[in-house]
This record gives C-alpha cells, sequence and structure tokens, in this order.
C-alpha cells in the first residue's frame, strides 16, 4: 500500500478544492485505494486546467505538453520529473495505463480554442478520452480488465460532467453543444442514459472492490434525468441535487456497491 508523503497529501488537498464530488468518493472508499486515487484525480485537475492557464494559446499549449511528455515518461519506465503530482503519479500508474495520458491531453486541446466539435462523434470522442480514460486509469490501477465495460459506463457519467459544465464553456467563449436546442440536449442526455443502463447490465462482470473506481457516476442518473425532463436547466446551469441528498445518494451507493 502506497504511504501518504507530503506529495499525496498535497494530491488530496488538492482534489478537495478542486474537485469536490470525487473527493467524496475517495474518502468513502477503503483507505488502501486512496493513494492512487488522489494521485490519479489531481493529475486529471492539472491536465484539465492547463489549458486555462493563460489566454495565449502558446504557452497554454506548452502546458498542456508538459502533461503529454510525464505521459510519456511513465510510459517508458524511465525516470519521471519531480513534480507533487507527477511524482506520486508515477508510483501509482502502470506504464501501459500512462499511454492513456496523450490522448487526455490531446482531448484537452480544444479548452484552448474556441472551435466547435466537428461533428457528434468529435464530441463523443472527447467525453471518451477525458472521461473515459481517467475512469479507466482509476479502474484498471485497482484491478479492472473489462476497458469496453468500464468506458461505457465512464460515457454516461462524461455526459452528466459535460452537461454541468456548459454554462462555464459559453460564459468562456466555447461552443460545447452542436446542438444545443432543447431537442438536442434531450438526444444527449437519452445517450448517457442508455450509456450507463448497457454498462449496468453487466455489472456482474465487475468485482466488487472496483466500486471506488466506478463511484464517480453516483449522481449521474439524476443528472440526466433531469435534462431530459427539463433541458433549459441545462443552460440555466441548476442540474444536480440539494447537498443532503447528495451524500445519501452517495452512501446508499457506497453500502450497496451498486455502481
Amino acid at each position: 500500500m502506497t504511504t501518504f508523503d507530503d506529495d499525496l497529501i498535497a494530491c488530496a488537498d488538492l482534489v478537495q478544492k478542486g474537485d469536490p464530488d470525487r473527493f467524496a468518493t475517495v474518502m468513502a472508499s477503503p483507505v488502501s485505494t486512496r493513494a492512487a486515487l488522489f494521485a490519479i484525480y489531481a493529475f486529471n485537475l492539472e491536465l484539465a486546467r492547463a489549458p486555462w492557464a493563460s489566454t495565449e494559446a502558446m504557452i497554454a499549449e506548452m502546458r498542456v505538453q508538459w502533461w503529454r511528455d510525464v505521459g510519456a515518461e511513465i510510459a517508458s519506465g524511465g525516470p519521471v520529473r519531480r513534480h507533487f503530482v507527477a511524482t506520486p503519479l508515477a508510483r501509482v500508474l502502470r506504464p501501459d495505463l500512462a499511454v492513456h495520458i496523450d490522448a487526455m491531453a490531446e482531448a484537452r486541446r480544444w479548452d484552448i480554442y474556441r472551435d466547435p466539435f466537428e461533428d457528434e462523434a468529435a464530441l463523443a470522442d472527447h467525453i471518451d478520452k477525458t472521461t473515459g480514460s481517467l475512469m479507466w486509469m482509476a479502474a484498471a490501477t485497482l484491478g479492472a480488465r473489462d476497458e469496453t465495460l468500464v468506458r461505457r459506463f465512464a460515457y454516461g457519467v462524461g455526459v452528466a460532467n459535460w452537461l454541468r459544465a456548459i454554462p462555464k464553456l459559453v460564459a468562456e467563449k466555447r461552443v460545447p453543444l452542436l446542438d444545443g436546442t432543447p431537442e438536442g440536449v434531450r438526444a444527449l442526455a437519452q445517450d448517457g442514459l442508455a450509456a450507463l443502463k448497457e454498462a449496468r447490465a453487466n455489472r456482474g462482470a465487475m468485482a466488487a472492490s472496483l466500486l471506488p473506481a466506478l463511484l464517480p457516476g453516483w449522481q449521474a442518473d439524476k443528472i440526466l434525468q433531469q435534462a431530459v425532463a427539463a433541458p433549459q436547466r441545462v443552460a440555466d446551469g441548476t442540474l444536480g441535487t440539494s447537498e443532503f441528498r447528495r451524500r445519501t445518494s452517495l452512501i446508499y451507493r457506497v453500502s450497496t456497491g451498486r455502481w
């Protein structure tokens, strides 16, 4: 079991402040899984923030490239540059999983510019390379073997997360949806729900020990259902539930083991 040194404590603090939902799922998980998950989620935060580090595209590109280089170093099995997130990440992430960092970084370049996605497939690919790769790295680190199943579940989770991020992306002059009409939003949310249902139909193939990596999807159903019922909530930024329901639903998932 990886011990918590100053780097990992800093990673946990970063996740607590920058990604409170994932922080809650880690703290609801066995202690033995927390070091790996905190390192992976801290990395995800740092990469996600890289495109927004500067309004100068070249500087933002350099920040994204820095993490691409870290991924290549971990994947090669050689020395990895010293950094409070990169260092613990290199300890917990297998080289074969680190290869996904390149695709994650490439997907994050979309945030630097203001071009819309080419088509719906491009948006789906973006969600898979970000949320999908992240969940797969976490699940595989805990022992998962079925990448297709994990990524299918992650797609539904990613759609929910994407819909919640729409107001911020629009405020930053990005074009997050090809079809922002109520019908378009509803169709995307239904796509996400279908992915969750498909993955859960094969729930028996996933060991109970993998629950910590899948818990970040605990709110996805409710969010997607809200978007289907009232698409305007996406633009209004009102998707989600009360803090009480958020906490009790997480407790339910943990106690039942049903992701």
